[in-house]
């Protein structure tokens, strides 16, 4: 089994907002590949099917992004996945809006979410979609705020471009 576990936060108020971007990413693989309704499992909404004949668990933590880990160590625990079997879908300030990158592992870099997964499991494949920088806001309050119609637009490409980058170098292992 995979694990596919978007970082972001719970509740209505974070909805659209760039720090969402692991959620957006897990529910558009749900829609694209039929997968059920996400159900509360744990400290978790979760949806499970298959992706090229391979099980396949999203995930999006109730925990609040930064205790992420804390919902990833229960699934691991809970499914007995390895960490190679885990990958962390996420939003990157450092990635050019509209860019992604997956790696293996390395550093967690001003991403709370990642540090606390890294934090309670250790390193796990992820996958990044950049939502750049704005210089004129505080980091906090430009993660949680709302993303405009244009950068939708750039986002949802980039989501896109992540899940066939989920599907080829995680998935397809």
């Amino acid at each position: 089994m995979k694990l596919i576990v978007g970082l972001g936060n719970i509740g209505a108020d974070y909805e659209n907002t760039y720090h969402n971007i692991g959620f957006d990413l897990v529910d558009a693989i749900q829609k694209k590949h039929g997968f059920p309704a996400f159900r509360k499992k744990g400290n978790a909404y979760i949806s499970r099917g298959k992706i090229n004949d391979v099980d396949v668990l999203l995930a999006k933590p109730t925990t609040f992004m930064n205790l992420s880990g804390v919902a990833v160590k229960t699934l691991k625990d809970y499914y007995k996945l390895d960490n190679a079997d885990i990958c962390v879908a996420l939003d990157d300030i450092d990635l050019t809006q509209g860019s992604v990158r997956y790696r293996e592992n390395g550093s967690s870099g001003t991403h709370n979410g990642l540090r606390s997964v890294v934090m309670s499991v250790g390193e796990t494949p992820r996958i990044r979609v950049g939502i750049g920088r704005n210089t004129s806001m505080d980091l906090a309050d430009y993660v949680l705020s709302h993303i405009t119609r244009t950068t939708r637009a750039i986002l949802d490409k980039a989501v896109a471009d992540a899940i066939t980058k989920v599907e080829d170098l995680f998935i397809g292992e």
